[in-house]
């Protein structure tokens, strides 16, 4: 069995506990919950643990089938769960525009928006949008979905008068990416692609849309918080198009990885957890405050990406 070093920090919790236990004793019932990625790995104990504890949980994923499935697994164990399935590629534009008009379409509310899907370490592939894979699915995708159901989030804070919570999966690979931080320039340049720093140049952009986001809410004075954070390391199928040189490392330091109940902690935590209301634009790692790197904490930066993101999505 793996096994994990850990301490509790300032939130009481640590990286040893677990998304059932970070979330005990809240009431979600009355609130509704999107959870992108969320048919395997950290998405799908998202999703239970929020049904669990009575948040009614749309399941937004690009198979339905396979969402389908979890969603009656789900309620296998908890029979009083509330779960709808809608489909959603995030890779296509055309497809988040589709998901965010047909959810508006049915009136649902929007409390918790948790962007948690993602693709890691792709070789080189362009959308059908021209954009690498990578930022198009771990930053853009979300990015969009986020600006086309922000109007519904905050139409929900306001008539509900509760805080509204976006919640976006990063990780410490952030720290790991391209000189430049994020290239504008070349983020569709094959020659200049290693699919690692791609990988770190996505999560970067997750950590600076966070930041970005939060900071444009704060000053329209809206009741809704936006945060980031690193699950840790955690075997899942994240990693499936990675080398073997890489599947052997992870061999060798699977002892010091969180299974998925743990890896699921901080997202559930920053999702329903009372204690960090009104906290919003930070990084989280096991459950606590945590400090991402220098270009994550790039105002400027993080501006600039907005502007890209943007000019992107333009017309999609």
């Amino acid at each position: 069995m793996p096994w994990l070093i850990a301490f509790k920090g300032k939130s009481g919790f640590s990286a040893k506990h677990t998304a059932e236990q970070v979330t005990k004793g809240v009431d979600g019932h009355g609130l509704t919950a999107i959870v992108t990625g969320p048919t395997s790995g950290i998405g799908l104990e998202t999703a239970r643990v929020l049904a669990l504890r009575g948040v009614h949980v749309v399941m937004a994923a690009r198979n339905v089938k396979a969402a389908t499935k979890c969603k009656e697994d789900i309620i296998k164990g908890c029979p009083n769960a509330t779960i709808d399935v809608m489909e959603l590629d995030l890779s296509s534009l055309e497809s988040v525009r589709n998901f965010a008009n047909e959810y508006i379409s049915k009136g649902l509310p929007l409390n918790i928006l948790v962007c948690n899907a993602g693709v890691m370490a792709l070789p080189f592939t362009l959308t059908k949008d021209g954009i690498e894979s990578q930022f198009a699915t771990n930053y853009l995708g979300h990015f969009h979905l986020t600006n086309l159901l922000l109007d519904t989030m905050k139409n929900t804070a306001k008539n509900c008068g509760k805080e509204g919570r976006i919640v976006i999966v990063s990780s410490e690979l952030h720290k790991m990416t391209y000189k430049e931080g994020i290239m504008f320039d070349k983020l569709n340049d094959e020659k200049c692609y290693n699919s690692y720093l791609a990988y770190g140049q996505s999560k970067l952009a997750n950590i600076l849309h966070a930041n970005e986001l939060a900071r444009r809410l704060k000053e329209e004075g809206v009741d809704i918080t936006v945060n980031s954070l690193h699950p840790g390391l955690i075997a899942t199928n994240l990693s499936r198009h990675s080398s073997c040189m890489s599947v052997c490392l992870f061999g060798v330091i699977r002892h010091f990885q969180k299974n998925i109940a743990q890896g699921a902690s901080t997202t559930c935590y920053l999702a329903l957890n009372p204690k960090v209301k009104g906290v919003s634009g930070e990084y989280f790692v096991d459950n606590n405050l945590a400090k991402a790197n220098r270009k994550a904490r790039d105002a400027e930066l993080a501006k600039k990406l907005w502007e890209c993101g943007m000019e992107l999505t333009k017309s999609k």
